[in-house]
């Protein structure tokens, strides 16, 4: 089998296959082949892969084409919607062609994703009173589109934001969804979706979709997997953080809330609804309003022990409420299956609050996420890499997770070890960019400690020089909000910076890239979420600038529990935990910068330990082959020469 797979693969990849038939602006890879070719001796001889493939590879017609020539029925996890709409609606069709016919591909999202229309009959009920004015327009769109629409999918809908309060009532979640008993199971988009999904080839899903069908948290799910032969995980470096989250307890102050809300709309509409049932979700209004008094009203996470005696006795007030709201709700007799559902979900929550409570620290972390208006209680275990492995190796298919950021060096073990996989093949296929020529490393010198006062001013002032040499055209990265903001002042008031200025927060992720693509010369200060996942082609992006290391902060309490965790069990927690976490980190804002061969630009990386630390070798060699400099006049020719070429 895997001879006729590497004939075909020849011949697809091939400077005159059916690819760059297909494909504007093809050219052969040996990277990308060789990929191929790995992928397909995994799915053909059935073992699991892990695969690193670097910047350029073209990984993902390097992983779809051996899938779709296998025969085989395979699923496809990514990490982002954005991919997952890419794969869907751009690359399969494209390799459909190729192939000469169509290919049976099923895009299933998350369920929030979907028109729930039992919730959509009763919108206008859901409010306490008539529907907000500035509501009744939208509502009015989503009613005549449920008569058109024959998939649900809510990225139909133009004209209401997608912030609008009226997606959470026509939507439906885990906790609220009625299931087989509800009264519109025979046309839920949700069900429909899934069954169609079932009968596919292909289903193009995300790493959370894939989580709730293994755990099986989802009526519906745990019925994709058992007929797959293969799973491929793309963006793989995100998907050990979500697996592990599919392990966390948590009970919301929002949460609760609206299950008190559901409560009173489906005891009204059953004819069941008087003051005992009023006064006890009153109670739990109350107690919630109570909890969230104790804690700060910015956003962060503290740990338990932290938060204090007054929340942890406000919090078992809580569970007292709740335990009462349930002691009245089962006296109910009435037949409803919305008031049935809503008993359900105030079981798990008090089970929830009780495991949080009672819970030893030892055996798992208890934190709470606070916000300005809401809180969440957390039970997180400190490692579920056990409980991953079994879920993986107890399902009869092969596994494959692609990323181009996997290794730290050569070193696939951080990334297996929180997987819990042993028996797996690992592969790092290097970026075909000439890095060398195209790229430059810079390394200022003369700044301080990054804990030195001051740090951010001067760091700013290296990365405002290099500005100047790049004409603009530049990603600031910070590791903190605080310094983020700070550089933006600092900018902002600096005489002769005559750049457009995007600072994250103050528009959408997605309007400050395409305000960056359409200036030419912008400068975007980012935090975490552009660190990964942008994709800017070409020479409107140049310098990628990075402040310093991208070490996890030890005063998150997750962090710090795990690397006590580590600590108790006899590990290291720097070189067990921290030190991979950063280099994979910086791997990928370093990756912002090359997309395509005609790119070329400088990284700069102001924190000094990295030349200072022994540890700063770890990160100097997981990073593509650059020239490194010290000096600015370095930089300033390299653009020099590069922009002239243009």
């Amino acid at each position: 089998m895997l001879s006729r797979y590497a004939e075909n693969l020849d011949e697809f990849f091939g400077a005159h296959g059916a690819l760059a038939d297909c494909l504007t602006g093809f050219a052969p890879r040996s990277e990308q082949l060789e990929m191929a070719r790995e992928v397909a001796d995994a799915i053909a001889s059935e073992h699991n892969l892990v695969i690193e493939a670097g910047t350029g590879t073209g990984k993902t017609l390097a992983y779809l084409v051996p899938a779709l020539l296998s025969g085989q029925r395979i699923i496809i996890s990514t990490g982002t919607r954005t991919l997952q709409d890419q794969l869907y609606h751009r690359d399969l069709p494209m390799i459909g062609r190729a192939l000469g016919r169509p290919v049976d591909v099923r895009l299933l999202k998350g369920r929030s994703n979907y028109l729930c229309r039992y919730r959509l009959d009763m919108a206008a009920e859901s409010f306490d009173g008539p529907v907000p004015q500035r509501l009744v327009a939208g509502l009015r769109r989503l009613q005549a589109w449920s008569g058109r629409t024959q998939t649900g999918d809510v990225a139909e809908v133009d004209g209401v934001a997608e912030d609008s309060p009226l997606w959470p009532r026509v939507t439906s979640t885990v906790e609220n969804c009625l299931g087989s008993k509800c009264p519109r199971f025979d046309d839920c988009h949700v069900v429909a979706a899934r069954q169609a999904a079932r009968e596919a080839d292909l289903v193009v899903v995300n790493h959370h979709l894939l989580m709730a069908d293994l755990t099986m948290k989802e009526e519906g799910f745990g019925e994709l997997l058992p007929g797959a032969d293969t799973v491929i995980v793309d963006e793989a470096h995100n998907f050990p953080e979500v697996a592990q989250a599919f392990f966390n307890r948590s009970l919301g102050s929002a949460q609760v809330q609206d299950l008190v809300h559901d409560i009173r709309h489906e005891a009204v509409t059953a004819g069941w609804y008087g003051p005992e049932l009023d006064r006890a979700g009153d109670d739990v209004r109350t107690s919630t309003a109570d909890a969230k008094l104790t804690l700060p009203a910015v956003e962060s996470k503290i740990a338990w022990a932290e938060a204090g005696e007054r929340f942890a006795v406000a919090f078992g007030s809580l569970r007292e409420s709740l335990s009462g709201l349930k002691d009245i709700l089962d006296q109910n007799r009435a037949e409803s299956a919305g008031l049935v559902r809503c008993g359900e979900r105030l079981a798990a929550m008090l089970l929830v609050a009780e495991q949080i409570l009672d819970t030893d620290d030892e055996a798992g972390l208890r934190w709470i996420r606070s916000g300005p208006r809401n809180f969440t209680a957390n039970l997180t275990p400190l490692d579920s890499s056990t409980e991953i492995e079994s879920l993986l190796s107890a399902r009869s298919c092969t596994w494959i997770f692609t990323s181009a950021t996997l290794a730290v060096k050569d070193d696939f073990s951080h990334f297996t070890q929180r997987l819990g996989i042993t028996n797996i093949a690992m592969r790092q296929i290097l970026s075909p960019f000439a890095y060398p020529e195209i790229a430059r490393l810079y390394l200022p010198t003369g700044l301080p400690e990054p804990n030195s006062p001051g740090y951010t001013e001067q760091v700013v002032a290296a990365m405002e020089a290099a500005v100047q040499a790049s004409q603009g055209r530049a990603f600031l990265l910070f590791t903190s909000h605080r310094a983020l903001r700070r550089a933006a002042e600092i900018l902002g008031d600096t005489p002769g910076f005559d750049y457009p200025l995007l600072v994250q927060g103050t528009a959408p992720r997605s309007r400050l890239l395409e305000q960056f693509a359409r200036l030419g010369n912008a400068v975007l200060l980012g935090t975490a979420t552009f660190w990964e996942g942008v994709d800017i082609r070409g020479h409107d992006l140049v310098l990628v600038a990075i402040d310093r290391l991208p070490f996890a902060s030890p005063g998150d309490p997750m962090v710090a529990a795990r690397l006590e965790a580590i600590r108790r069990q006899g590990g290291n927690p720097f070189r067990d935990y921290q030190l991979p976490q950063a280099v994979l980190s910086l791997k990928q804002g370093v990756g912002r910068l090359i997309r395509d061969y005609d790119d070329y630009g400088v990284v700069m990386i102001c924190d000094p330990r990295v030349t200072q630390k022994s540890y700063g070798r770890t990160f100097l060699a997981s990073l593509p082959p650059m020239p490194q400099t010290r000096e600015l006049a370095d930089i300033e020719d390299f653009f020099s020469l590069k922009d002239g070429q243009r």
